[in-house]
């Protein structure tokens, strides 16, 4: 029996080995999936991971910014990373647009991850999959869910100002103007709620919200879907002017530990922004799902899961389209 085990096994390994060879990046031109760089960088995750955990255990903020960073590069001409590029001679950078300027931060912690992979693997690891990657790390370091992020994501030869000025759903847009951008993106509304309780972790700026505290219909009245007396304390340091870049806790219970307190802030009317209170007073559907992730975190994380899966997938470059960037702000040569 022995000399037969030899035999098989003699068999079982070259066979293997070409089950790998066969399974390069090229056969999945165009498929995004969680193993793209399991043999042309197996270390990828690990330093990605490893920058996050220490930029997040050294600002805690950090995290919510860097999942928020994803979120804005994917609503804008796709998953590609254009967020990230610098002005320059032929690009206006997305950097400066309404959603972005004076609050959208995380550049340097992508520096440093890119930095790392160049030395690991040079030109192998896209900025766009930094980002996706970096998401579900500060996800997943403050309490949050886990799940296997597909990868081959390769990065944009531009950005889009405009696109970042009109597609990111902003704290003041309708319900419906929101919805209808999710929408556009091939996200639903069951993915609205979900994406929204990343808003569990991070902070919003007085200017954000400031109108709700003071003139909200334009007749000079509060909001009344705002708890009143979460409205007067929030009046202490949002004053009618100055102080725009004041920082607030989205949930002052928890700020930073993902949870779902963000949802049982809702059904309590503390829901910071008018874009996260609407969830609850506006829409029936989106109360009754915001009712039950208040009521069960386990099912909020599983939806948050996929959801995130989902909106990586917005119009990811693939195959030969776009490029690897050696350095995230700036396109190649």
């Amino acid at each position: 029996m022995m000399p037969q085990l030899a035999t098989n096994a003699i068999f079982v390994v070259p066979l293997a080995l070409a089950l790998v060879l066969c399974f390069t990046p090229a056969t999945f031109a165009g498929v995004l999936y969680p193993q793209f760089y399991d043999f042309s960088c197996p270390q990828a995750k690990d330093i990605v991971n490893s920058v996050v955990s220490k930029a997040v255990a050294k600002d805690a903020r950090m995290a919510a910014s860097l999942l928020r960073l994803h979120f804005h590069d994917c609503f804008v001409k796709g998953c590609d990373g254009s967020i990230l590029l610098d002005s320059s001679g032929t690009i206006t950078s997305e950097k400066r647009s309404v959603p972005n300027r004076d609050s959208i931060r995380g550049f340097e912690v992508v520096d440093e991850i890119k930095s790392s992979l160049e030395k690991a693997c040079p030109e192998t690891v896209s900025c766009a999959d930094i980002l996706a990657l970096a998401a579900r790390d500060s996800t997943l370091l403050t309490g949050g869910p886990s799940w296997d992020v597909p990868l081959g994501r390769r990065d944009s030869l531009g950005a889009s100002l405009s696109g970042s000025n009109q597609n990111i759903p902003a704290p003041n847009n309708t319900f419906q103007t929101i919805l209808t951008k999710f929408k556009l993106k091939g996200l639903h509304i069951i993915d609205f709620v979900a994406l929204s309780g990343s808003h569990t972790i991070g902070n919003a700026r007085c200017t954000s919200f400031r109108q709700r505290l003071y003139n909200n219909s334009g007749n000079g009245q509060p909001d009344f879907s705002l708890e009143q007396s979460y409205a007067a304390r929030l009046r202490v340091n949002c004053p009618r002017s100055g102080g725009d870049q004041n920082l607030f806790a989205m949930d002052p219970g928890s700020p930073r530990k993902f949870d779902n307190g963000y949802y049982k802030n809702l059904i309590g009317l503390k829901g910071l922004l008018s874009s996260d209170e609407m969830l609850y007073t506006q829409n029936q559907e989106t109360m009754e799902l915001v009712k039950r992730y208040a009521a069960n975190q386990n099912e909020f994380f599983d939806q948050f899961a996929k959801s995130m899966i989902k909106m990586g997938d917005i119009a990811p470059l693939t195959g030969n389209h776009g490029e690897i960037r050696r350095i995230c702000r700036r396109i190649n040569g």
